[in-house]
């Protein structure tokens, strides 16, 4: 295993998905995780046998604490040397007023949007301290530049992904760990599914007339930071489709 390793969360589809795919084209071993063990080991296996790299494949939910402890804590020593990780699981529920607003959806995007981010991390950084090397790649959201009408709680959730990057960045200066931030306005992928609870006709109509970006544009970007070379870190980046201006601000035909 003499290849790079990246870790990336939430890899069962979207931007996770595409990223690790990104990687393994151009050599890297991938550590993929997520909750939906069918897809993971399916992933897995293209991976493989496409790109003739080596996959980890890691079944849990990043909002569990003890259950991220334990299954990095077991990760092979030869697994260990990792390069990059890519803190994508994360996601939107509901698109309610404060005052209307679902707890539990609250709750589910604090627990994966913050909480989940920030446990991975805790466990991860002291194995790349311990390295002397890696770069951690977090996914945040327009949402975390700006707020919008009913986005309230996600719009704060993705607002702390932006201050923990700065945040990590900082604490992680003195041990040669790179840190950025990917910030992407619409994407097209489950996120509109997800946050709707399923219904994939109101999903559709959030992209409705309008070209938004794909993952494949998200992973091109995540790959191109985290080859840069040794003295250049790409702090912060936002992308956005070319018909979207801010978060709110589309251009529809």
């Amino acid at each position: 295993m003499d290849n790079k390793i990246a870790f990336i969360t939430g890899a069962t589809a979207g931007i996770g998905k595409a990223s690790a795919e990104l990687f393994a084209k151009n050599g890297y071993n991938i550590i993929i995780t997520g909750r939906r063990k069918e897809r993971l080991d399916e992933f897995s296996q293209y991976l493989k046998s496409t790109y003739a790299i080596d996959v980890l494949v890691l079944n849990f939910d990043v909002r569990n604490l003890n259950e991220v402890e334990t299954v990095i804590s077991s990760i092979p020593d030869h697994w260990k040397r990792i390069n990059v990780l890519l803190n994508n699981a994360g996601l939107a529920a509901g698109l309610n007023t404060i005052q209307e607003g679902n707890v539990n959806d609250w709750e589910r995007m604090i627990d994966t949007n913050i909480k989940g981010l920030i446990y991975m991390t805790r466990n991860i950084a002291p194995i790349m301290i311990n390295n002397g090397y890696g770069h951690i790649i977090n996914i945040g959201s327009i949402a975390g530049k700006e707020v919008y009408a009913n986005g309230n709680v996600y719009c704060a959730t993705k607002h702390a992904v932006d201050a923990l990057s700065k945040g990590m960045r900082i604490d992680l200066l003195s041990h040669n760990i790179k840190v950025t931030a990917i910030n992407p306005g619409m994407v097209e992928t489950e996120f509109s599914i997800v946050r709707f609870n399923g219904d994939e006709e109101r999903a559709k109509n959030v992209y409705k007339g309008l070209q938004p970006l794909l993952p494949e544009d998200i992973a091109e970007t995540v790959y191109w930071v985290a080859t840069r070379p040794p003295h250049v870190n790409i702090n912060d980046i936002v992308i956005m489709p070319t018909v979207q201006a801010n978060a709110t601000t589309t251009l529809r035909k």
